[in-house]
């Protein structure tokens, strides 16, 4: 009896070992499996690349989760798996990735350190540029200066302190990468502005309209597919330049690489078919010569 007691322990603790791979094994994957299920995250009013109108959601990166399920549907063997919809908010994004509540977030997002504690990236789907929307009768100093029209022998930033830039109140949505690029000219250049934070693009744009902040930064596209609808009296505009492009992703499950593989195997196969090219050509007004060269540089072999 004694020494059946004394070998439990060990026998316990061995049998742990050997499911802990196991339980460390449960993926996304599995769990598409084990419920049929695939759930799209996706956030409403981010036209062109995810949007919703009554029960209809669309949009470039909507497309390409829905080429993944197909393959999830052929490789795995799930002919008949349901493709489900979930609608996000840019501040539960991340966190709806990483704790399960949603199979793949359907918004090309950039990569950063901070986001790879939680979750993991595709190969980029889409370059986003970061601009500014303004007034049209805002002072012509401020205008001028976002668009790097004051002439500077240094940084635009600081050249223009004083020139248009100091003394503004400045808007982009709370968390964003955005909102950290913004601290960072400010501490960095001394900009003396103020930086007011928004829930969202809709938000923002319009705390530009009714004169309570003078510029509202977000991702271009997105600025200009707001405008194309929401600019009734045509008194506001995107400035010309872009400050910034970073390569963005679709975030999936962090460390799951079965599923980041099925991931990057279908849209690299996509660059190469010319399907991705499709996609802009359909919902972002079509690929320049220079988004075709990153296709290539994209898509993994």
């Amino acid at each position: 009896m004694n020494l059946e007691l004394s070998k439990s322990p060990s026998a316990l603790l061995t049998c742990v070992l050997v499911l802990l791979p196991l339980l460390a094994g449960a993926n996304t994957l599995e769990r598409v499996r084990t419920s049929n299920s695939f759930t799209l995250g996706y956030l409403p009013g981010f036209a062109p690349f995810s949007s919703q109108e009554g029960d209809k959601v669309s949009g470039y990166a909507i497309d390409l989760c829905l080429k993944i399920a197909e393959r999830l549907k052929s490789e795995r063997g799930l002919p008949n798996l349901q493709v489900r919809y979930q609608a996000l908010t840019t501040a539960d994004e991340i966190s709806a990735v990483s704790s399960g509540k949603v199979d793949i977030l359907c918004m090309p997002t950039p990569e950063t350190l901070e986001r790879r504690k939680s979750v993991s990236f595709s190969v980029p789907v889409y370059t986003a540029g970061l601009s500014a929307v303004v007034r049209k009768d805002a002072p012509e100093t401020l205008r001028r200066a976002l668009n790097g029209e004051v002439a500077h022998t240094g940084p635009t930033w600081r050249a223009t302190i004083n020139r248009g830039l100091a003394n503004q109140t400045y808007a982009a949505t709370a968390g964003s990468v955005t909102e950290d690029w913004i601290r960072q000219q400010m501490r960095r250049l001394g900009v003396v502005a103020t930086l007011v934070t928004v829930e969202n693009n809709q938000e923002g744009v319009q705390l530009v309209a009714d004169g309570k902040a003078d510029a509202f930064f977000a991702e271009r596209m997105l600025l200009k597919n707001y405008l194309q609808k929401h600019n009734e009296t045509g008194q506001l505009m995107v400035v010309d330049r872009t400050f910034e492009y970073a390569p963005a992703s679709l975030a999936v499950e962090r460390g799951d690489e079965d599923f980041r593989l099925l991931v990057d195997t279908t849209l690299s196969e996509m660059y190469r078919s010319g399907e991705i090219e499709q996609a802009y050509g359909k919902y972002l007004g079509g690929a320049s010569d220079t988004t075709k060269m990153l296709f290539k540089a994209y898509a993994l072999p």
